[in-house]
């Protein structure tokens, strides 16, 4: 059975539904699909994860601190070349907000992981949400793909 594990940082709920829309798509399919904020993240459960699916919001044009950090975190950690990863985030619908999920992908392809579909990005309203109206249900159908895909 493909594991996986969304590890998300949320600041206002927005980023968590997201991963959890992810969560459910994939089971969808019959993944065994977590969901870990990235504080409680534990590096020994990325052994026998089939897919790393990892998501923040949108901080300052950029990848938020406990993300960054986590990233940094996996530097560290053998055996992550060849497992397969998507990023994501959340952000307001603005050409000027930025992105986080392609940073995400870029450093995830560093560390050795085969992204297996393109950073997407849920869009809140405010700087606090909600999310647009049909984002869950959308990431609920990503999470679908990817689990056909792994």
């Amino acid at each position: 059975m493909t594991k996986a594990l969304i590890v998300y940082y949320s600041l206002y709920g927005n980023t968590e539904k997201v991963a959890n829309a992810l969560a459910a798509g994939l089971q969808s399919v019959g993944c065994d699909a977590k969901t870990v904020k990235v504080d409680a993240f534990n590096l020994n459960s990325l052994g026998e994860t089939n897919l790393l699916c990892v998501g923040t919001p949108v901080h300052a044009f950029n990848i938020s601190k406990p993300m960054k950090e986590f990233l940094e975190r996996l530097e560290n950690q053998e055996g992550l070349s060849g497992k397969k990863a998507f990023a994501f985030d959340t952000k307001m619908k603005s050409r000027l907000a930025g992105t986080a999920g392609g940073k995400i992908e870029k450093k995830l392809k560093q560390l050795g992981f085969e992204i297996i579909e393109p950073a997407k990005s849920a869009v809140v309203k405010g700087r606090e949400g909600p999310l647009e109206e049909g984002a869950e249900e959308t990431f609920k159908q990503i999470g679908a793909e990817l689990g056909r895909m792994v």
